[in-house]
């Protein structure tokens, strides 16, 4: 898909869905924005996130600490529900993160539910044969940020590219254009004071050790940030 071709004249538009403000682009925004995309924010439950979508080249779909299935809760849901099943059967450049990957999952028909335990901290990938020969291959050896409870079952015609030792879905595609990553690809270690201060009530009641959690954090900065980069160009590479 080259959607340069036909906006030849035009800046193309990155949409990120927030559903907490520290939870955005992170590290990969300079790459996106070094490919020349203009980037805006639209904010769930206040903004009209269909519109934001429905709108945008490419739909960025982050974080937060809510549950795909409480829509009771959090109506605003059902409507980014259909907006994101309207975009990924369309095949349009979609990236899920986190609960980004969970709201594609469940737009498209797969159960989401708490999968009984909290996987939160610094933690390897392991690559399915697939995921080896995807924009996740510089993720081998490379530790990513999980910060979750809920979980997924693979979405239909969805290509399994990871899982860990918790969770076997950790990262899948449809097609070239849309990616699910449940773990933290984007998180930037420069910012953890933000996830450890936002959490705070998810990390004491998980019994996380916060100064730990911090300590691991500095220490493999230097191995996240580029890795990110090449993450997000290499999967912009397939469609872009």
């Amino acid at each position: 898909m080259d959607l340069g071709s036909c906006r030849e004249n035009a800046v193309r538009q990155a949409r990120v869905i927030r559903h907490v403000a520290f939870e955005d682009l992170g590290l990969f925004a300079a790459p996106l924005a070094a490919r020349g995309w203009e980037i805006s924010h639209a904010d769930a439950g206040i903004d009209d996130i269909a519109a934001a979508i429905d709108g945008a080249d490419l739909a960025v779909i982050c974080g937060g600490p809510i549950g795909v299935y409480q829509t009771d809760h959090y109506p605003f849901l059902l409507d980014e529900l259909a907006a994101i099943k309207a975009r990924v059967d369309a095949g349009r450049p979609t990236l899920g993160l986190c609960l980004g990957a969970q709201l594609i999952a469940a737009a498209l028909g797969a159960p989401v539910y708490p999968g009984g335990h909290k996987e939160i901290g610094w933690g390897r990938i392991q690559l399915t044969v697939e995921g080896g020969r995807s924009c996740l291959a510089g993720l081998s050896d490379v530790p990513v940020l999980h910060w979750h409870g809920d979980t997924f079952d693979l979405p239909p015609g969805a290509v399994l590219l990871a899982g860990s030792d918790l969770y076997p879905h950790q990262a899948f595609s449809i097609g070239p254009a849309v990616l699910g990553l449940q773990f933290h690809a984007e998180a930037a270690p420069a910012r953890i004071e933000q996830w450890l201060i936002g959490h705070a009530a998810e990390l004491a009641a998980g019994g996380i050790d916060v100064p730990a959690l911090r300590a691991r954090t500095a220490a493999v900065s230097g191995m996240v940030e580029p890795a990110a980069a090449a993450v997000l160009n290499r999967w912009m590479d397939a469609w872009d």
